[in-house]
């Protein structure tokens, strides 16, 4: 029992809000007293008990908690990204966004008080952001923890839906997160944001806001994931021989109605070309697809569930999809990927995509076990509900055929889930 008490992983809840000193008896607050964390705790110990629960309190929320001022926070942080035993971590604390200080006196709670009878002028210096720390940065010269199922929270303020989707999405694509929740105290508008520009739980009931966020993030802890190695070699060019002139002409023409839509200079989505057994072209991870002429593709070879080299720079996100759907669709080698709306009346069978993280082996399963064919058995497509379609082919197919199919099907203009985000 000890033994298994040693290695059970660990989830980690933080909050409460924190202070920063400025001099005895002032202090900058971020208020918060816990409730949510509280909360997010109850629902980890319900949804995942085959996990420890720690709950993490400030001071604010907890007269017993040593966690205080935004310092405090950062070595909490530390301690947990390098501790192995760390799967998932929900960042809920209220940090002031700023430290102050008052002439060339260093702040502090010792600090010499200051007279009420006089005016100040009061220094802000911006606080250093820790979220970043779980799985985009280095810490102590340890790699980027991606093991660790990070969910973050972004507050607005009387913001619309699209203005608190946008900045909810902003903060997890510039973090590497897996989940954010965005909420706005004032509209109480929730919703549930996903690496794949997807959003859920879309409420002004806070409690199931949590609920569903915690349920996400249960199902989706357990994902399997394969990272890229890179090494040596230049991107292939778009105009190349070794890209079928089929794909070619179908993304072009998506490109063109404006199907890949970027934001933080990125678009989503992806496509390929299988040209050998083990060796396929896909698009370049971190990338704007609008600019494939100067951008072109990464050559990928795998082996197995667990083996990728890529060529020159990391493939597409969605390269585990693309592997999968090739292993198990071996008649097709074309595959195209936009985060677009279905039409109102298109039969293409869609299928969950909550439970699964673009990049997962299982988010390959699920799209290649959706796969239906259209009535010459020359195409297949599946529609990923709140992400987007895949369309699969062979490269002897009339492209216009496909473009067709996919016109017919699919709203190119439009962003899935309907709120295009704003950089």
């Amino acid at each position: 029992m000890e033994r298994d008490a040693i290695y059970r992983k660990q989830i980690h809840v933080v909050g409460g809000g924190t202070f920063e000193p400025v001099r005895n008896h002032l202090a900058l607050a971020a208020p918060a007293y816990g409730t949510t964390a509280r909360q997010l705790a109850e629902l980890c110990g319900e949804l995942m008990p085959q996990m420890d629960t720690n709950l993490h309190l400030t001071r604010m929320a907890d007269p017993e908690s040593r966690i205080e001022t935004s310092d405090d926070l950062q070595q909490l942080a530390e301690s947990l990204v390098t501790d192995y035993a760390t799967k998932m971590i929900f960042w809920n604390p209220a940090i002031a966004d700023f430290k102050g200080s008052i002439g060339d006196i260093e702040s502090g709670n010792h600090a010499e008080r200051l007279s009420s009878a006089e005016t100040y002028t009061l220094d802000l210096e911006a606080t250093p952001k820790v979220v970043s720390m779980f799985r985009k940065d280095s810490v102590n010269g340890q790699k980027p923890r991606k093991d660790i199922f990070a969910v973050g929270f972004k507050t607005t303020i009387g913001a619309n839906p699209e203005e608190q989707y946008s900045k909810g999405l902003k903060l997890l694509k510039s973090n590497s997160l897996n989940l954010v929740l965005a909420n706005d105290p004032k509209t109480r508008n929730n919703m549930v944001i996903t690496p794949e520009e997807a959003f859920y739980h879309e409420t002004t009931d806070r409690a199931v806001a949590l609920r569903g966020l915690v349920e996400i993030a249960a199902l989706r802890s357990q994902l399997s994931f394969t990272e890229s190695t890179v090494v040596a070699g230049e991107p292939v060019p778009w105009q190349s021989e070794e890209v079928f002139p089929a794909l070619r002409q179908v993304v072009d023409h998506c490109i063109e109605a404006g199907a890949y839509k970027p934001f933080l200079g990125v678009t989503a989505g992806h496509f390929a070309a299988k040209i050998g057994d083990k060796t396929f072209l896909t698009s370049r991870r971190k990338t704007n697809f609008n600019q494939l002429d100067e951008i072109g593709l990464v050559k990928v070879e795998t082996d197995g569930d667990d083996k990728v080299l890529a060529y020159g720079s990391k493939p597409s996100v969605g390269g585990q999809s693309q592997r999968i759907v090739f292993e198990q669709h071996p008649d097709k080698d074309c595959i195209v990927h936009f985060h677009c709306p279905i039409k109102p009346d298109s039969e293409i069978s869609t299928v969950s995509q909550r439970e699964y993280e673009c990049g997962s082996h299982q988010c390959g399963e699920n799209t290649s076990r959706g796969l239906t064919k259209n009535d010459d058995g020359d195409i297949e497509a599946v529609y990923l509900d709140q992400h987007g379609p895949n369309i699969v082919f062979h490269h002897s197919v009339d492209p216009q055929k496909v473009i067709a199919f996919i016109e017919e099907n699919f709203d190119l203009q439009a962003k899935t889930g309907g709120y295009v985000p704003v950089s």
